[in-house]
């Protein structure tokens, strides 16, 4: 399975499983930006990340987390 940027969902619930100890709340843009990228199944352009996309798989990775 390829991850891309729109699958905010999916990229949200890989986060939660490689880094269950970080707090989707406290964490940087950059930093998520950096954790999305190395994910093992996420496969697409990294210039096509915005600030937009950041917030939603932030959002996601909270409402999962829950």
């Amino acid at each position: 399975m390829s991850l891309r940027w729109v699958d905010v969902l999916d990229i949200a619930i890989e986060l939660i499983e490689k880094y269950p100890d970080v707090d989707p709340l406290t964490i940087s843009f950059p930093d998520l930006y950096q954790k999305v990228m190395d994910l093992d199944e996420f496969d697409d352009d990294p210039g096509r990340c915005g600030e937009k996309i950041l917030e939603a798989i932030q959002m996601a990775w909270i409402e999962e987390q829950d």
